[in-house]
């Protein structure tokens, strides 16, 4: 049990350390603009409302 914690932790220290850099998209690694179209995207067009 205590193994699998401190993979568990090891696993999301190192997952979290490999983030993309502030102000790129982390798949692309395109720089984030003003102008990008996403800025206008709502919460209610990503995900239906229940």
């Amino acid at each position: 049990m205590k193994t699998r914690l401190v993979l568990a932790l090891f696993a999301a220290t190192f997952l979290t350390a490999a983030c993309s850099e502030p102000k790129r998209y982390p798949v692309t690694g395109e720089a984030c603009t003003p102008s990008d179209p996403v800025k206008d995207i709502s919460v209610e067009q990503c995900a239906p409302v229940s």
